[in-house]
């Protein structure tokens, strides 16, 4: 039986004696796609910065991975560079690449910051979905027909679109996908809030609502990250999270979709967009 995995113990950083600012670490393959996902490389990142910045009171407000060069899981070095450190709000740049291969892997530029008072404006309404005791799990090792490792680390509940991994006939058309999703290891801060950097590997999940969108004849086609932008917006202390994808548009070669976080007592918690690269899958035969 393979043991779901802790995204706070596989992502944590440490100090390298090779530099001032560099971290590093050893990333199983328990976040893997067919390759480790952008969002958990990410989440990597980010740890090294709030090492770098050292202070508990500045949570990250936003964030923008680039990704340069497929980076695999095994031994990786990050290079932080802080850009502007102030009062409320601080700004630093990572590149992440595998031990002794290219550099950057990828690079990240986050903000980081103090809450301050201020308005609270365009609270808008949670997206009507049935909740996650309403629908049955997912078997990650079963109705995904084998899925990658990652989706065995959470209990994962779909609430909108169709089993598109299934060559099922099903109409295409539907431009979004709904999941709800618990991390079967909690994530969770000492004060019982949702840790913050557990949100990248979920909002870097929008390719299903491209293959609602597409239908079957997008079987064998895998979506792996440009770039992916993350924006914290609200704390929360709720397990189950639902992710609600938008693909806007599909052309060229290429996928632009965005998405929302939501807990299941209706915060918005995070958002975030994404432009992919659309290419065939790695262990299938080319397409004729």
């Amino acid at each position: 039986m393979t043991h779901p995995a802790d995204l706070a113990r596989d992502t944590a950083v440490v100090r390298s004696p090779e530099g001032p600012a560099r971290y590093v670490l050893d990333l199983p393959p328990h976040w893997n796609y067919f390759m480790p996902s952008g969002g958990a490389l990410m989440t990597a990142a980010l740890r090294a910065i709030a090492a770098e910045i050292d202070d508990p009171t500045q949570k990250p407000l936003s964030a923008t991975a680039i990704f340069c060069v497929p980076v695999g899981h095994g031994p990786l070095v990050i290079d932080v560079v802080v850009l502007r450190r102030g009062q409320l709000a601080t700004q630093v740049r990572a590149a992440l690449s595998a031990a002794g291969g290219p550099s950057p892997g990828l690079e990240v530029v986050a903000t980081f910051g103090r809450e301050r008072p201020g308005p609270e404006l365009g609270l808008v309404r949670a997206p009507v979905l049935p909740g996650p005791h309403e629908l049955p799990p997912i078997d990650a090792r079963g109705e995904g027909g084998g899925s990658p490792p990652f989706f065995r680390n959470y209990d994962c509940r779909r609430a909108l679109g169709q089993p598109w991994w299934r060559g099922d006939r099903w109409a295409p058309g539907l431009d979004r996908a709904a999941y709800w999703y618990r991390h079967l290891v909690p994530q969770t801060l000492p004060d019982g809030q949702l840790d913050p950097l557990a949100l990248p590997p979920l909002i870097d999940t929008m390719p299903p609502a491209m293959f609602q969108l597409g239908g079957p004849a997008l079987a064998g086609t895998i979506a792996p990250s440009l770039d992916l932008t993350v924006h914290w917006l609200e704390d929360t202390r709720r397990e189950w999270l639902l992710t609600h994808a938008h693909c806007r548009r599909a052309r060229a070669g290429y996928a632009t979709a965005d998405i929302e976080i939501w807990d299941d007592e209706g915060r918005l918690v995070a958002w975030g967009n994404q432009r992919m690269l659309l290419r065939r899958r790695p262990d299938l035969p080319p397409s004729r």
